[in-house]
């Protein structure tokens, strides 16, 4: 550990978190229904713990995917009604342009249909020829310019039709895919905990420690390697908001697909938290990934995003001295971890 001062906000929080540093929460399953399940040795329990945690971090990836297709879906929902907009905009011009043509139309027939420049050919006032000579010209550079405006009209409404089709084709796209994300995310759900049903009390126990005791060792590999070692940042005034907004969040529990206030999932976390602080980031931790900028590891700060994994499907908020908070996983809460107890791809800076 560096030894460095964490903000306020998280300074509490850390040292009540100190025993479990390089753990994430833990939730007990309900009592299995089996009165005499088949009891697991501690390599049985080891590969029972590996299952579980593929399961969740299937979850997980699956829950980006919901999150993901959920955003696109509320932007293009929302570009619709902008194009229903001007669609209706466009109708009304139309509308307009048309009752001028037919305006302009009436009062030739009510002329006799007779050409304007026979009229004006036929008269004996040679004033009279010549004002109504510009006044014909006027006219008809008007009528030009209103049938012009007519067919562009109507070219911008077939535009903004056919937009609005192919809009809708990718909100339905993105509807089945968020339906198809979260059938898959109630069945690894749904595996994982059925899994830890059938562990009896003590093993639950068990299990508990070795999930605390494969975190520790990470993370005190991680810290062994010497990366803290330069790693010196200053929280800026916004990441020190964001590391505030996120420390308060302790104890509330995983939702998949949650942005708060009662509950988050990991990338809902950061990316509230960071819009508490005044800076809009993407919604996902695969999108946090592609779209923010990228620190070498000896240069973050807190309030700095950690990349999980090596499809980028977990994200916790870099506090300090080797820390993170994060949202871990269905059946736990927000807490306080080792930075290092799962595996790094990368750290992200939203306020570069």
């Amino acid at each position: 550990m560096t030894g460095k001062r964490y903000p306020t906000a998280a300074a509490v929080a850390l040292v009540c978190a100190a025993t479990v540093l390089a753990a994430p929460g833990t939730a007990f399953a309900s009592p299995s229904p089996n009165p005499s399940p088949t009891p697991h040795s501690d390599k049985s329990l080891e590969q029972v713990r590996k299952e579980i945690d593929d399961l969740y971090h299937d979850a997980g990836v699956a829950t980006d995917a919901y999150n993901a297709a959920e955003e696109k879906a509320e932007k293009q929902s929302e570009q619709i009604v902008e194009l229903a907009k001007d669609i209706a905009k466009g109708q009304a011009k139309l509308k307009k342009l048309k009752a001028r043509a037919g305006a302009a139309a009436r009062a030739q027939y009510r002329a006799g249909g007779m050409p304007s420049e026979a009229k004006l050919m036929l008269s004996a006032d040679p004033g009279q020829f010549l004002d109504g000579a510009g006044r014909m010209r006027e006219g008809e550079k008007a009528t030009k310019g209103m049938l012009t405006e007519l067919e562009r009209t109507q070219e911008d409404l077939r535009i903004y039709a056919k937009d609005a089709t192919a809009r809708w084709t990718k909100l339905e796209a993105n509807r089945k895919s968020k339906a198809a994300a979260k059938k898959k995310i109630k069945k690894k759900i749904s595996a994982a905990e059925e899994l830890e049903s059938t562990l009896e009390k003590e093993e639950r126990e068990r299990l508990r420690k070795l999930e605390e005791e494969a975190a520790r060792k990470k993370q005190s590999a991680w810290v062994s390697s010497g990366v803290l070692k330069d790693v010196d940042g200053k929280a800026t005034n916004r990441g020190k908001k964001a590391v505030e907004f996120a420390t308060a969040q302790i104890g509330k529990p995983y939702v998949w697909g949650a942005e708060g206030p009662g509950s988050y999932d990991c990338s809902g976390l950061t990316s509230q938290a960071w819009a508490a602080a005044g800076r809009g980031i993407p919604r996902t931790s695969q999108e946090q990934w592609k779209q923010l900028p990228r620190v070498d590891i000896k240069n973050m700060r807190p309030g700095d995003l950690i990349i999980y994994h090596a499809d980028a499907s977990h994200v916790g908020m870099y506090l300090g001295d080797g820390a993170i908070v994060h949202a871990p996983r269905p059946g736990r809460n927000v807490t306080i971890a080792g930075a290092g107890s799962m595996q790094i791809l990368g750290v992200v800076r939203p306020d570069k």
